[in-house]
């Protein structure tokens, strides 16, 4: 179909010049966008902004137009899509770094360090300021190994009542320890 210089002033012109050039655009920009609706979207957005410009346009001055509109489109599609590469690839690295730092970190850890002596003077001297029925609850909790329900049972308390108690501690023995967090966590949570 031979173009002619006319202005694409009316909707039958457009719809003719869009029904010759669409899926040769839709082509082109699919082999650039790799994704086939998405290079749909790109050719009917392009001919809708020619379309705005129809006034403006001959007949054979709208396809180069649409095409150098597809093209803008592609690049900014790919360039939005090197965006979010980076962006994953930027939180990949990031993950990866802070597994390195763990593996590091875990390997470095020395059990023995967690049972220094400083941290058990430091236990025990906590454990003594405490109040008594809260050291006794505590003791109980996490160096006997006894159940709430169990300590409750033994001291004639509730259970809401030893879940106070340890948790009181347990508060008191973090601030103290806080140089000591793997050992708290390992001793406390662990036994």
């Amino acid at each position: 179909m031979e173009l002619q210089s006319e202005t694409i002033l009316d909707l039958k012109a457009f719809n003719r010049l869009f029904g010759e050039y669409q899926q040769r655009f839709i082509r082109f920009a699919g082999t650039y966008v790799s994704d086939a609706a998405t290079a749909e979207d790109i050719v009917m957005e392009s001919f809708m902004a020619a379309w705005e410009k129809r006034d403006m346009l001959s007949a054979s001055a709208f396809p180069p137009y649409a095409l150098t509109i597809v093209k803008n489109k592609c690049l900014n599609h790919l360039r939005s899509q090197g965006v979010r590469l980076r962006a994953a690839e930027d939180i990949h690295s990031h993950g990866a770094r802070m597994l390195r730092t763990r593996i590091s970190t875990l390997e470095a850890c020395n059990p023995e360090e967690l049972f220094s002596e400083e941290a058990r003077r430091l236990v025990n001297e906590t454990l003594d300021r405490l109040p008594e029925k809260t050291r006794a609850i505590f003791i109980r909790s996490r160096f006997d190994g006894k159940s709430y329900k169990e300590i409750a049972a033994e001291m004639g308390v509730t259970v809401k009542s030893v879940e106070f108690e340890v948790s009181k501690a347990m508060k008191i023995l973090r601030v103290v320890l806080k140089d000591y967090l793997a050992y708290f966590i390992f001793w406390f949570y662990i036994n």
